[in-house]
């Protein structure tokens, strides 16, 4: 936790110049080799930027929720392909192990986790459970002294890069959400493959892959929490958390494409003056830019909220569903008020177009999020 005023803007500061001077430079580079240069992720290490949520107990920077969000305002100004290299360390990679590991776990992990020396991935997604998490199939079967992981993890980001796995896989076959169960997963543990990276219309470079679990020793000691069955609990707290940061992820990216918009319209002359004059354009504009700080004050309010221990799953779900959905429109905006020059490549906005589409899915889709919402409303219903 950054307790000083003064040791907090610095740090953000710090950040911002290392996104435009280092990464905003490279964004095009990256979109063509799908590659982020060493000496940037070595320089994000060093920046601490892998273990922001990582407790300073366990050598992380033990950044509060809405130390995190200020953060990622300022870093996914950035095209979003560099936040996915650290946004599983900080996310849903490793928060089971926080909310949810033991002591052991916490400490034999969480301090490679923190430097940037383990990527860690989140193994929920199947090819048959997506938005119903609750019917994953994979199967973790006690024999002897291990666990046995059988199963498909599909869409699994960093999964090639990752040192550990946190999975979620049914040890109880008739238990429903109450059968599954976390385990920390080695990634160079037996039979464990990983597949191809699949061919994805944005954020080229953040890759996702599936994962092949073919009886797969895991030892008791890597059951988070120790307990079996509480897979399904971890996950959705991790997930709670996971869609403020998703949320916070969406106003970076709106920030840039407001300012990308407004630079091109005071740029672009036509019928002899600057288009931002026109007040069609200026409609725009002003749309964008009120619809990214309302989306920006939800997220505040709700990272506060988490920070003083209120648990608001309807909450953390109307940030992601609202902030994701928004920047979409920010995104379509921007393409319009640059034209013809909105639909090539040369401009950034092109890319970023195509980069924010997957907001609206992971970390559940706007769907769930309406779902989860109205379930919460009438959970707290006294009528």
């Amino acid at each position: 936790m950054i307790r000083d005023q003064e040791v907090l803007n610095q740090f953000l500061d710090t950040v911002s110049r290392f996104v435009r001077d280092k990464l905003i430079p490279l964004e095009e580079e990256v979109a063509e080799t799908g590659v982020v240069p060493a000496e940037i992720l070595a320089q994000m290490r060093e920046l601490g930027l892998y273990g922001m949520t990582v407790s300073e107990e366990y050598g992380g920077l033990g950044l509060t929720l809405e130390e995190e969000v200020l953060v990622l305002f300022e870093l996914c100004k950035a095209a979003p392909v560099f936040r996915s290299k650290v946004g599983t360390n900080n996310g849903i990679g490793s928060q089971g192990i926080v909310i949810d590991g033991t002591e052991e776990q916490k400490q034999k992990y969480l301090p490679k986790v923190a430097s940037g020396e383990y990527v860690t991935s989140f193994a929920l997604t199947e090819p048959d459970a997506g938005s119903d998490a609750g019917g994953l199939r994979t199967t973790a079967r006690l024999e002897g002294n291990q666990y046995i992981l059988n199963g498909t993890k599909r869409y699994i980001t960093n999964a090639a890069d990752a040192s550990i796995f946190t999975v979620m896989a049914r040890t109880d076959p008739e238990g429903g959400t109450r059968g599954i169960s976390s385990f920390i997963v080695e990634a160079n543990s037996p039979g464990v493959t990983v597949s191809n990276p699949y061919k994805k219309m944005g954020q080229n470079g953040a890759n996702i892959y599936d994962i092949i679990f073919e009886d797969c020793p895991v030892p008791p000691e890597n059951l988070i929490g120790g307990v079996e069955g509480k897979g399904f609990g971890t996950a959705m707290k991790t997930l709670d958390r996971g869609r403020i940061h998703v949320a916070a992820v969406c106003i970076g990216v709106a920030q840039r494409l407001v300012e990308e918009s407004l630079r091109y319209a005071m740029e672009r002359k036509q019928f002899g003056q600057e288009i931002a004059n026109f007040q069609l354009v200026q409609a725009m504009l002003a749309d964008s830019q009120t619809e990214t700080y309302a989306a920006r004050c939800m997220i505040l309010d709700a990272a506060r909220n988490y920070d003083d221990g209120i648990r608001d799953r309807g909450q953390a779900a109307q940030c992601k569903m609202y902030a994701s959905e928004m920047v979409g429109r920010v995104a379509d905006r921007a393409v319009q008020i640059h034209g013809g020059a909105g639909y090539v490549s040369e401009y950034a906005v092109e890319r970023l177009y195509r980069d924010v589409r997957i907001f609206r899915i992971y970390e559940g889709t706007t769907q769930i999020q309406q779902t989860v919402i109205a379930k919460e409303m009438m959970r707290n219903f006294e009528g």
